[in-house]
């Protein structure tokens, strides 16, 4: 018992025994830690195939798997009644053995569209009819800046050509159902519009402008930063002259309102088939 006592008393004794505690116990907390990470959660949700953005999603396209429970956060979707029946969001291309995430599904009444979103305040959404040529093999995509250029026979019968509006951001491109063009990459869709925003007063002369077609008048989108040049026996004119000459052959303004109207109902029709287009995917 004196020895005993003579051994706790020594300094160094003391300091060896509390180094050893204190790593038995970081060993023993670190191992406890360990095992609460690896610990597998059961019956995880996760895709069984890619699935495309608005995509309603069905029972046999999810399967479940173990995942280590440091691998599942907050925001993974845990269970399954939580996406059957919903959508992948837009512009979201879920990868197959992908774990579902909170903000990756929706509900149909939360699919938004993103065209329309990116709309600024005062602005309204003007639908461009384009063509694979004309949208250069399709190259042109959302988020892209555009300008439009205008060609036009003036009252000499001579060509003219120029930039009429500068600086254009693209906010869709959409095929002749609505759908959006880059949205699904594993089908290959033909561009049919551009999709941008414009105020009033840029809206109503592109579109005055797409109505005369007896000055033989093409309009026609150049991707930002390319120019074009003109032909031998074009003459190349301001934005100012172009739009002088728009309104000098353009409609009275009492028939403004109709062009205006046309342009929702077409804006409507579009809608309409997306919405179409949803269904029958779902």
């Amino acid at each position: 018992m004196i020895g005993l006592k003579r051994f706790l008393k020594n300094k160094n004794t003391v300091t060896i025994i509390g180094i050893i505690l204190v790593v038995v116990i970081l060993f023993v907390g670190y191992v406890i830690q360990i095992n609460r990470a690896t610990d597998p959660i059961k019956n995880i949700p996760v895709a069984a195939q890619t699935i495309q953005p608005r995509t309603k999603i069905t029972d046999d396209m999810i399967e479940y798997i173990d995942v280590a429970s440091v691998a599942v956060r907050g925001n993974v979707i845990r269970n399954s009644s939580e996406i059957i029946g919903k959508y992948s969001n837009i512009n979201t291309v879920i990868p197959e053995g992908s774990m579902f995430y909170d903000e990756t599904v929706v509900s149909e009444e939360e699919l938004p569209d993103a065209t329309f979103a990116g709309l600024k305040k005062g602005e309204k959404m003007y639908m461009f009819p384009v063509t694979m040529e004309s949208t250069y093999a399709n190259s042109i995509t959302p988020s892209s800046y555009i300008d439009i250029y205008m060609k036009a026979l003036n009252s000499d019968g001579k060509i003219m050509v120029g930039k009429l509006i500068t600086n254009i951001k693209v906010l869709g491109v959409k095929d002749s159902s609505g759908n959006s063009v880059f949205e699904n990459s594993e089908e290959n869709r033909t561009p049919a519009y551009l999709m941008f925003g414009l105020n009033d007063e840029l809206w109503f002369l592109l579109k005055k402008a797409s109505y005369l077609t007896e000055s033989s008048i093409e309009l026609f989108p150049v991707p930002r930063g390319q120019t074009v040049t003109a032909g031998e026996d074009e003459k190349v004119v301001s934005s100012q002259t172009l739009r002088d000459f728009i309104n000098s052959q353009s409609v009275a303004n009492d028939d403004l309102q109709m062009i205006e109207d046309e342009a929702q109902a077409a804006e409507e029709e579009a809608e309409n088939a997306q919405n179409q287009n949803n269904g029958n995917q779902g």
